[in-house]
């Protein structure tokens, strides 16, 4: 049977809104559709597997920013590689800086991104930490956001439209990116346990790659109503339409 290997890059430095668990959300959801799933926490490059079939990357703060492009960096090829040949990866907050053509700090700092998607994360005046909810061809998308930059660049291909929130900011009323089988957004949550949709789309990508089959059953009706009743609620509180 095929595994499914599914990492999360430098949990220890990348995971301060929990975002290292999108990992665990995909590898259960995987093992639901019957199929051979392993979550890696790599904290070193030399731990990677050969060819990982999902990749996610955390959001952390800046100390850590700075520790982890000095992993990351190592890795810019075979990231460019794997996004080229179709792999998901997923950046989240400080993750989708780094996948980005770098990072600009209020002290006029900078840490220069992989350049694997377009935009670069520039300060703002003050820090956003509020809901987020974003329209996207996965539906729309809840959760929170938490940065004190905005995200510039991006703005010819985002992940979607900012129903209530800053996303980019800038008023530019986009959030993320998107290039290819690369995502990066500010939401938090972990974002792919609310949006059980986004994380199927990732799931059949990298299925597919694999020459295998995905199909969501088992225990995911559960726990996708959970998601549906978490989503409604705060969306009724917000009084925001799913339509």
């Amino acid at each position: 049977m095929t595994t499914l290997s599914v990492v999360s890059l430098f949990p220890s430095l990348l995971n301060v809104n929990g975002d290292a668990e999108n990992g665990d959300v995909l590898a259960a959801r995987a093992r639901w559709a019957g199929l051979d799933a392993m979550h890696l926490r790599v904290e070193e490059v030399g731990a990677l597997p050969v060819e990982p079939d999902v990749i996610v990357v955390g959001s952390g703060t800046d100390a850590s920013a700075e520790a982890a492009i000095e992993r990351i960096a190592p890795l810019q090829d075979e990231l460019r590689r794997w996004a080229t040949e179709g792999v998901p990866i997923l950046g989240v907050g400080t993750g989708m800086e780094l996948l980005g053509w770098g990072i600009e700090f209020a002290d006029g700092r900078t840490i220069e991104g992989l350049g694997i998607v377009p935009g670069r994360a520039v300060p703002r005046e003050s820090r956003v930490s509020d809901d987020l909810v974003v329209r996207t061809k996965h539906g729309l998308l809840v959760g929170y956001e938490n940065h004190a930059r905005d995200y510039v660049g991006a703005e010819g291909s985002p992940l979607g439209r900012v129903v209530r929130g800053s996303g980019n900011g800038r008023d530019s009323g986009q959030e993320g990116v998107v290039m290819g089988s690369v995502i990066g957004t500010h939401l938090h949550g972990p974002v792919l346990a609310k949006q059980p949709a986004l994380a199927d789309a990732m799931l059949a990508a990298a299925a597919e790659r694999r020459g295998v089959a995905y199909a969501t059953g088992g225990p995911a009706s559960e726990a996708d109503g959970y998601a549906e009743r978490a989503r409604a609620i705060i969306l009724e509180r917000l009084g925001v339409s799913e339509r």
